[in-house]
């Protein structure tokens, strides 16, 4: 018989989708790739630092043997934690812990009175970080959207105090080029009081996106460097569409995935060792019935869990998307989806999953499927968390007062354990028929787009003191008057 002090918890369930063997077999094809392939790094400075590491560069073309990936590997981080806005933790990144946050960068938004869509504006970036900033269960906040009324040159630099200035959550951010993000760097100093106090409990997180296959141009580089020169969290990431960008198959789109993202390691850790850096990826799936981009095939999961078990073979931080959906509206397809994705790639242990909110293949991102998403992931926690074995939770005395043909209404033990047993939702209907037809027989659909209503009303955001926001905005106007006579590295379409 168990004792209290001998309690079992499940703390974490978690799918086992590779065994040693398999793991083994993924990383030598990432080393062989590599070392026989190459990656062509239009770069010079990077080239020049991978050259003295022991790389092999001939032009642009760059072989990396796998003892420098090792030595990279060695120096890199095993996790991280991640703060809020107000200094306090939020994240522990590390392990089989599973966060989750707001899809970015899609050109076009899914009005969430209207369900119009229409194209994405500063202001809709500034709703949905107040939105994020008030659902339990998104961890983290990205741009919602690529706003399509600012200077695109400056438009990381909006987008950026959109987000800064509307939710105390810790932030995601891509940032089109080296000097983007720098500048999103100091915004962020100047938020926290100055440089060392990011840089001690950091709240914002880089997403350098390259070019799958083995494509890493000058400005995914800078952006490599940018982030791992300050010390700032970074998940680079490739963004492949499988059967076009990458193999067909999920072995082999991993394989190629570990590959870009070894060579991501080894480059932040050759401009600082020991800055934080996950080993990530962005998977896709080329659906060849339209040749348009998938993010909701079952595939993609099952390629982000197998990267995940090598990544955490390694003690690197990983990255998931999911929470989105290919479907044109908040329907049985978006839920179905965001839920298949949301639960698989929870199970599998990724640690930082994103793009809750994506609809229409990632081109809309929509305030309805965000909420619908907090709904989603609210009941994965409930079981990931897995169940108490315990004395007290074993209940045999509670059953045995019972007994034969009893009841446990009125039993303490139920009221006890009630609200940690019994997760209540705050958007599915469970009541009678009756009732439910009294009230409007309402969908879903319906339910989210008056829960948005009314949560617009009472959204209040932690704002900064006003030297804060003041200096803020002086780097925002001075880094878009620089920005603006600089060559634009390339907009955001979606970056995934």
């Amino acid at each position: 018989m168990l004792t209290d002090s001998a309690a079992k918890t499940n703390s974490r369930c978690q799918l086992q989708l590779l065994d040693a063997e398999q793991v083994e077999a993924l990383k030598q094809a990432a080393l062989s790739i590599m070392a026989t392939v190459g990656f062509r790094v239009s770069h010079g400075g990077a080239r020049r630092l991978l050259e003295k590491a022991g790389a092999a560069v001939s032009e642009e073309i760059v072989k990396i043997p796998a003892e420098v990936v090792g030595a990279c590997l060695a120096t890199a981080p095993k996790g991280w934690t991640i703060f809020n806005r107000h200094g306090q933790a939020a994240m522990e990144v590390r392990g089989g812990n599973s966060y989750f946050g707001t899809s970015t960068a899609a050109p076009s938004t899914m009005d969430a009175v209207t369900g119009q869509v229409r194209p994405t504006v500063l202001d809709d970036i500034r709703r949905g970080a107040a939105l994020a900033d008030t659902l339990e269960n998104i961890d983290f906040v990205m741009p919602f959207g690529s706003a399509q009324d600012v200077p695109p040159a400056a438009a990381d630099l909006y987008e950026f105090e959109a987000v800064l200035t509307h939710t105390i959550k810790p932030m995601a951010i891509l940032g089109s080029s080296g000097r983007s993000l720098e500048l999103i760097i100091e915004m962020a100093s100047a938020a926290s009081g100055g440089l060392r106090k990011l840089q001690r409990k950091p709240f914002l997180i880089a997403f350098p996106v390259h070019l799958s296959p083995l494509v890493f141009p000058a400005n995914a580089c800078e952006r490599i460097m940018t982030a791992a020169g300050y010390g700032i969290p970074q998940v680079p990431s490739s963004a492949m569409q499988m059967g076009a960008t990458s193999p067909i198959t999920v072995a082999g789109s991993v394989a190629l995935s570990l590959a870009e993202g070894l060579f991501c390691v080894v480059l932040s850790q050759l401009k600082k060792p020991g800055c934080p850096v996950a080993l990530a990826a962005n998977f896709t799936v080329m659906d060849m019935t339209t040749s348009l981009v998938s993010l909701a095939a079952p595939a993609v999961s099952l390629a982000y869990g197998l990267h995940a078990a090598v990544a955490q073979s390694y003690g690197l931080p990983t990255w998931g998307l999911a929470g989105a959906t290919d479907a044109k509206a908040i329907d049985a397809q978006a839920g179905i989806e965001a839920t298949f994705h949301l639960f698989a790639q929870a199970l599998a242990g990724v640690n930082l999953i994103h793009d809750v909110g994506y609809t229409d293949s990632a081109m809309a991102c929509s305030p309805m499927q965000l909420l619908m998403g907090n709904e989603i992931i609210a009941m994965v926690r409930q079981f990931i968390n897995g169940a108490t074995v315990n004395r007290e939770t074993l209940a045999t005395e509670v059953i045995e007062a019972a007994g034969p043909g009893g009841q446990f209404l009125i039993q303490r033990h139920t009221l006890n354990h009630l609200r940690e047993t019994f997760w209540r939702p705050s958007l599915l209907d469970r009541r009678p028929r009756p009732q439910w037809e009294q009230s409007g027989a309402k969908t879903l659909a319906k339910v989210l787009r008056e829960k948005l209503a009314a949560m617009s009303d009472r959204q209040t955001t932690d704002t900064l003191s006003a030297g804060a926001l003041s200096e803020v905005d002086r780097i925002k106007r001075s880094g878009e008057k620089e920005l603006r006579h600089r060559p634009l590295a390339g907009r955001k379409g979606t970056a995934l």
